[in-house]
């Protein structure tokens, strides 16, 4: 009986080192080691999904910040962290210098339709609250497309650029809603246009997601996402 139990303590003592062992590593890995939603982008170029959202980010680690008024969410993202951060293009591992802390950008694609934040801030072992994340993405249009509109969704607040230009800002403590935020009607243009996105979390999950609408408000998806070819 004593030897029996004997075996059982042991196995149990492996498993939980092992567990212990396995926790760690974890929170420290890459977003592809993570969760099957959110893996390092693979390939030089992807699509939209059939619905239109935008699965290829790169985004910065997250950087402090307090409050989700209007006025203290674009006090925030109006505040000067990295040298052009209203028209970099990032590159998968560039580094930027904030606060005396040095933050990297990391490329990745989601499987599902919306970008979890907080997944990606645990894996690094960055904060998930009173955080701002930086988003950038590079969609690539075969030709002209006029009269379409950004819709996104965040939580919490957000504040949305297109090509330099801001264009939609959603604040408060929120849900991400599928199309939440619309846009005016905007022109994209033939070749890459960058889309920014500055994302201001509170506390708990936070996510975003986005698509563009064409003049009839279907999901518009003849375009391909690049993030090294921005010219």
């Amino acid at each position: 009986m004593n030897r029996h139990r004997n075996i059982l303590l042991s196995a149990f003592s492996v498993l939980a080192v092992s567990m212990y062992c396995v926790i760690p590593a974890e929170q420290g890995a890459a977003p592809s080691r993570l969760a099957p939603t959110l893996t390092r982008a693979a390939s030089t170029e992807a699509k939209p999904d059939g619905e239109g959202f935008i699965r290829r980010w790169i985004l910065l680690e997250p950087i402090p910040a307090n409050g989700l008024t209007d006025s203290i969410v674009q006090a925030t993202v109006k505040k000067e962290y990295f040298p052009n951060q209203f028209s970099v293009v990032p590159r998968n591992g560039d580094k930027v210098t904030v606060g005396g802390e040095e933050l990297t950008w990391h490329a990745v694609d989601t499987t599902n339709y919306n970008v979890n934040l907080y997944h990606f801030a645990y894996a690094l072992g960055k904060p998930t609250s009173n955080v701002l994340f930086w988003g950038v993405t590079v969609i690539h249009c075969p030709e002209e497309m006029r009269d379409v509109r950004l819709a996104i969704g965040s939580n919490a607040a957000s504040v949305w650029w297109v090509n330099g230009r801001e264009v939609i800002g959603l604040y408060g403590d929120r849900q991400c809603v599928i199309d939440d935020g619309v846009s005016k009607r905007l022109t994209l243009r033939k070749g890459p246009n960058v889309i920014r996105c500055a994302v201001v979390n509170a506390g708990g999950a936070t996510d975003f997601c986005a698509r563009f609408l064409d003049r009839s408000d279907k999901p518009l998806k003849d375009f391909t996402v690049n993030l090294e070819n921005v010219n």
